[in-house]
């Protein structure tokens, strides 16, 4: 038997789930993702019925949009505590609840990882700095799920090897970003890959203006052997509830004369990621940048 129960504590979601005789804490977006997978079980002998699973799923929704208010240094909180309370008796009562639903939210359905191009024919909004012209890459690779991180190639004599550590991005919403990573690849002039593509694990924290990673990232191919006009791409990405897909943010790319030991910032972009570097538009004004530290391994 599935029993939930939860109380309100400085308009943060705390809920035990009571399971075996084990209990568990969960934060309102961990709670969401367990509640996804609930919704979206396929098993036989769920105790829940297809119209308990999506009222399971709206809830989800409405904890991610709870989630990202918390973490918002903003003044205007899209889902506010009053509206988290409406969903007490729904919780306590999930297994015999029929009414409408108290929010005009949709389920949300396992998350969409867009490849790179295919949201350009997706209907969006965004505030002023985000939007704009560029020619994003083709629909050619499958989606992947945040966290493939590849190992350091053997070296070689004579050759070199890149490592770049993710230390942080800057963003002025950083903390409405929900599941935030970047997806690392290595263009040619036609935008073409030349390594394989890697996606970072999902951000360590969100502080002020900042998203903080931390994590290595090995380029997947010796210095020497990148063709002439290759860049380096850093893509932003993030969930959104609301259109139910994880987005490309904004992008940063690193050029080949700007490998050298030690730190370095690069501009961020507006999306749709430009891979040919032919309409490039600054995502902001502000002195807010991706920032990096390069290390070079050579025997």
């Amino acid at each position: 038997t599935f029993w939930l129960t939860h109380f309100l504590e400085l308009g943060c979601v705390c809920v035990f789930v009571l399971c075996s005789r084990s209990t568990i804490f969960f934060s309102p977006s961990r709670l969401a993702r367990h509640l996804q997978k609930e919704a979206q079980s396929q098993h036989n002998n769920s105790e829940f019925t297809e119209d308990q699973k999506k009222t399971i799923a709206k809830i989800a929704t409405c904890l991610e949009l709870r989630s990202a208010a918390l973490q918002s240094t903003q003044s205007q909180d899209e889902f506010k505590l009053e509206d988290l309370k409406k969903l007490e008796p729904i919780l306590k009562n999930i297994l015999t609840y029929n009414k409408e639903f108290p929010f005009d939210v949709q389920p949300v359905p396992l998350r969409k990882i867009l490849a790179p191009g295919e949201e350009e024919h997706l209907e969006f909004e965004e505030d002023d700095e985000e939007g704009g012209a560029g020619a994003g890459s083709p629909d050619s690779f499958p989606a992947r799920v945040p966290g493939t991180l590849l190992p350091r190639l053997p070296s070689e004599p004579g050759m070199t090897l890149l490592t770049i550590n993710i230390e942080k991005i800057g963003l002025k919403d950083a903390g409405q970003c929900i599941d935030p990573y970047i997806t690392v690849s290595v263009k040619d002039l036609n935008g073409i890959d030349l390594t394989p593509v890697q996606d970072t694990p999902v951000a360590l924290r969100k502080e002020d203006t900042y998203v903080h990673f931390n994590v290595d990232i090995e380029i997947q191919k010796h210095i020497e052997r990148l063709t002439k006009g290759a860049a380096i791409f850093f893509e932003f990405k993030h969930y959104k509830p609301k259109k139910r897909f994880t987005s490309t943010k904004c992008f940063a790319f690193m050029e080949m004369d700007e490998i050298k030991p030690g730190a370095i910032v690069i501009e961020l972009y507006k999306k749709p990621t430009d891979f040919k570097r032919k309409k490039l538009q600054l995502l902001t004004k502000k002195p807010l940048y991706l920032h990096l530290h390069q290390t070079l391994h050579k025997e």
